[in-house]
């Protein structure tokens, strides 16, 4: 069963909780307590978590520890974090970056705009690159790339 667990978080789901699982072990105690859940969950996605979730996570992940503690071991947490994990919206990223490329709220990005972005984020990139990637990226040839074509472009032969 925690070969399967394993097996459902990503690599990098995997090397972070285990980085966050070792920052938040207050005292090294190789379990996390009640405390060090709400801080490991709040590094891990960036909210507080109520009493009574930690209370659950502790009773369906957790086990008595040494001092007589409920607490996550590194492999209960893991397992405790899958579900979190599958939670968060996978697009998120990409819809908060283009939001934030598209500084208007147009819906799209002009090649203007994305030569804008380009000279802020990797200004030694040549402009004739810069209208090379627009031109493939507009695939409807409309002079605009939409959250769908921009989408498209972030997931390209994208893989974990």
């Amino acid at each position: 069963m925690k070969l399967m667990a394993k097996q459902d978080l990503s690599c990098s789901q995997m090397n972070l909780t285990e980085k966050v699982f070792h920052e938040t072990d207050e005292g090294e105690k190789k379990y996390l307590n009640k405390h060090d859940i709400k801080v490991a969950v709040m590094m891990l996605f960036g909210h507080k978590i109520s009493k009574d979730e930690v209370t659950q996570m502790l009773y369906e992940h957790g086990s008595n520890q040494d001092s007589d503690e409920k607490g996550l071991s590194l492999a209960q947490f893991r397992a405790a974090m899958k579900p979190k994990f599958k939670a968060v919206d996978e697009d998120e990223h990409i819809r908060s970056t283009f939001l934030a490329f598209d500084r208007t709220c147009r819906g799209f990005l002009t090649l203007d705009d994305t030569k804008m972005i380009f000279r802020q984020v990797c200004p030694h990139f040549a402009e004739y690159r810069v209208e090379l990637a627009f031109k493939e990226l507009d695939r409807d040839g409309d002079g605009r790339i939409s959250y769908k074509d921009f989408d498209f472009m972030m997931k390209f032969n994208n893989s974990d």
